[in-house]
């Protein structure tokens, strides 16, 4: 992308008054002290407080039915929801733009929103979970829905995906088996919000077609550190259609700006608990702040003449197509930059079909899609009703014509006789594709009718073990551990015994190990043999920007009385530079008070949490001052635990001076080493933590923060060590097992 192009990208991320923005603008409701009350009718109400009832002034009679007032305001109240989506229930979702970088997509699809670098799309995003009810917590393992609504010139275009690239099964019609195996148990409504259970290991380890997507939700990519750093896939195989009626094959992606970043199991665990909205605050805390989540969207292209030349099939969903087979094409860039004003208005009426094309994008025979062109429609009239896309979020920002009339919630007012074509007026006539309308792609098909699936959709394990070969060792243990876990929740052994029995047919060692450790049945030999073969691609680290960042990333700055206030000051200036945010955690919420102040009277520092109050799983490091407040956090049992679990976490840390034995003493471990003087600001770091002897105003000016490791440089070593996202080496060397947290 040129520079010129860069900086016309770069100015519109002050862009919030988009065409979407401006059509929901007709809508907007803000009551004000000059407002009074009225009903639905438009008639002012007196009292809001008391249904009109039989009373003597003293004593309390009977309420009146006739109470209109009363009556709509109770029949408003019990009529407020409407069901939840049966999958992708617990959401959040925002607004902003998709523009492309340039016209390179012509020679593919003659579709505007992807070809026209003039525009600026309006989108809106809707991240959610799968498994759980609106009431499940954001940090669950499970599979994240990444669905994008354009609201482009010529009509809505809904991406409906998901943040893996795979899915479970290969035909619709095995959808309702998924689903019901994944969800609660319909004996006992349990579990919520996750797949550990006898229900869900049953149908995958029955249905092998499931095994490459089960690798997946197992690895890192089931616990995502945010919505903002995931990747995006439009998962099924859709076509392009360009000016000259050519038809290609096509797969979506959303690559994060931030890189592809996740969260320890044991984090995700409590944070279940301590905070079950952490994803949709870090959404909106990260728009609030003007970081806004950006991503490139790329395309993967395959020539109709082409489809069969892969030992897979390229409409079979539980299959990749090979980065190293088929390229990405980098195309253009999404931007989140808006904050939604009402959630239920906005994300919980969203609704997506994937169904909904423009012209120049169009549907393959992936099998998948196929049902979920039907099914999609269908759910989104059950929840919504049939004018469902007259809903302010969901309506095109184009014009549109019909002669669908009535049904439930129908808002437009249609002034002519005239609702059929053709009629004498020739009213609401097609549209020749010359002039906009939607022609398909004129596609030969042959065959008979009959319950089949093609013969390379057959084969179920060959990507998996692509998967599982891609993986470094951190990704590998930690699948391990995943599978480890789920199936040490499952009850019956022959649902465990049959599922570790499937893992041999993608990798010996992972069967073996997790066989040994859910007493499954341990193999003596490989199921079938390893083709050896890698895709660097797979492995989320190889989405780590290239230039290292530590933008949006909390820092937690523990200080209790006592703490060096010159030292905090100037590491908070310059993380914040870096567009980190840091957060002071204290005894208590209110002042602290530094080094030389008097107590009750001195200017201190607020706290913004205090030690019980929060937790280390909700910041991506910490970082402890020096100052004799030091002592004190030594003999603090949750300060000590702060220091400990984000050490098992795998966080940054860092300290200074006197602070530096608190940490030596909260981790307490010889391998890890620690400065053992104060009297130098060198900088010694140790699996990611980061200590040094004094940070004084000498120090401050040789640290000018760049973020990179060096022998000085103490906040620009600890913001290297924090933009790693982890320091995976303690967990890999065994010293996380040593710490108890």
């Amino acid at each position: 992308m040129s520079s010129l192009a860069q900086t016309v990208m770069h100015s519109l991320d002050n862009v919030v008054q988009t065409a979407k923005i401006r059509d929901l603008s007709k809508d907007f409701v803000e009551a004000t002290s000059n407002d009074g009350l009225t009903t639905d009718h438009g008639v002012k109400v007196s009292d809001t407080d008391n249904w009109l009832k039989v009373s003597d002034g003293t004593h309390a009679g009977p309420s009146l039915l006739e109470d209109q007032i009363a009556r709509e305001k109770i029949h408003r109240f019990d009529h407020e929801r409407i069901p939840e989506r049966v999958v992708h229930a617990r959401g959040a979702g925002a607004h902003g733009y998709f523009k492309v970088y340039d016209n390179s997509a012509t020679k593919w699809t003659a579709a505007g929103v992807l070809t026209d670098p003039s525009r600026t799309t309006p989108v809106f995003l809707r991240f959610s979970t799968v498994q759980g009810s609106k009431g499940s917590a954001d940090t669950v393992r499970d599979v994240r829905g990444f669905a994008v609504k354009f609201y482009t010139d010529e009509g809505n275009w809904d991406l409906v995906g998901n943040d893996i690239p795979v899915f479970f099964i290969q035909d619709a019609m095995k959808f309702p088996d998924i689903v019901h195996a994944v969800k609660p148990e319909p004996h006992n409504e349990i579990p919520q919000g996750q797949s550990a259970h006898n229900n869900f290991w049953d149908f995958v380890g029955l249905t092998p077609e499931s095994a490459h997507m089960i690798m997946w939700v197992m690895s890192d990519r089931g616990i995502p550190r945010s919505y903002r750093m995931m990747q995006g896939f439009g998962v099924n195989t859709y076509t392009l259609i360009n000016a000259e009626g050519k038809r290609v094959f096509v797969k979506f992606h959303f690559i994060p700006e931030l890189g592809v970043h996740s969260l320890i199991w044991d984090e995700a665990l409590k944070i279940n608990g301590q905070d079950p909205d952490f994803h949709r605050k870090d959404l909106a805390d990260a728009i609030g702040a003007g970081a806004y989540p950006k991503w490139i969207f790329a395309i993967q292209v395959i020539e109709e003449a082409d489809e069969h030349k892969f030992d897979f099939d390229i409409l079979d969903a539980t299959k990749v197509w090979p980065q190293s087979l088929i390229p990405l094409h980098n195309i253009g860039e999404l931007v989140l930059n808006r904050v939604v004003d009402e959630f239920f208005t906005e994300v919980e009426q969203v609704a997506f079909c994937t169904s909904h094309v423009v012209p120049g994008i169009g549907f393959s025979d992936d099998p998948l899609l196929q049902g979920r062109n039907f099914s999609y429609f269908d759910t989104q009239i059950t929840r919504l009703g049939v004018n469902w896309e007259q809903i302010p979020i969901n309506r095109p920002v184009c014009p549109v014509m019909n002669h669908h009339r009535d049904g439930a919630r129908q808002h437009r007012i249609h002034r002519s006789e005239i609702n059929y074509f053709p009629n004498r007026h020739n009213a609401g006539h097609p549209v020749s594709p010359s002039q906009g309308g939607y022609a398909e792609a004129m596609a030969g098909v042959q065959g008979m009718k009959q319950r089949v699936r093609g013969v390379k959709f057959q084969e179920h394990f060959n990507q998996a073990q692509l998967f599982v070969n891609s993986m470094t060792p951190i990704e590998k243990q930690h699948l391990i551990q995943a599978i480890s876990f789920e199936l040490s929740h499952v009850e019956d052994p022959v649902v465990y015994e049959t599922y570790t029995k499937l893992l041999n047919n993608i990798d010996f060692e992972l069967a073996k190990t997790v066989a040994q450790k859910v007493n499954g049945v341990i193999p003596d030999k490989p199921g079938r043999s390893n083709h050896g073969q890698k895709d660097a691609t797979l492995s989320q680290f190889y989405y780590t920007p290239k230039e290292p960042s530590i933008v949006t990333r909390r820092v937690a700055f523990l200080v209790s009385d006592g703490f060096n206030i010159l030292e905090v000051e100037a590491v908070r200036a310059a993380l914040v530079s870096a567009k980190a945010t840091t957060w002071i955690i204290g005894p208590r919420r209110g002042k602290i008070y530094a080094d030389g102040e008097s107590i009750g009277t001195g200017a201190g520092i607020m706290a913004d949490h205090h030690f019980e109050g929060q937790r280390s799983t909700l910041f991506d490091a910490i970082y402890v001052p020096s100052g004799s407040h030091a002592e004190a956090l030594a003999s603090n049992g949750r300060a000590i635990h702060w220091i400990r679990e984000a050490f098992g976490h795998c966080k940054a840390i860092a300290a200074v001076g006197t602070a530096a034995a608190t940490v030596k003493y909260a981790i307490n471990l010889p391998e890890v080493d620690i400065v053992n003087t104060l009297d130098t600001d060198e900088v010694v770091t140790s699996y990611g933590v980061v200590t040094t002897g004094k940070y004084n105003m000498k120090s401050v000016a040789r640290d000018v923060l760049e973020i990179s490791p060096g022998p000085t440089g103490f906040v620009s070593n600890f913001a290297y060590e924090i933009s790693k996202h982890r320091c995976y080496d303690r967990e890999l060397d065994g010293l996380t097992e040593k710490v108890a947290f």
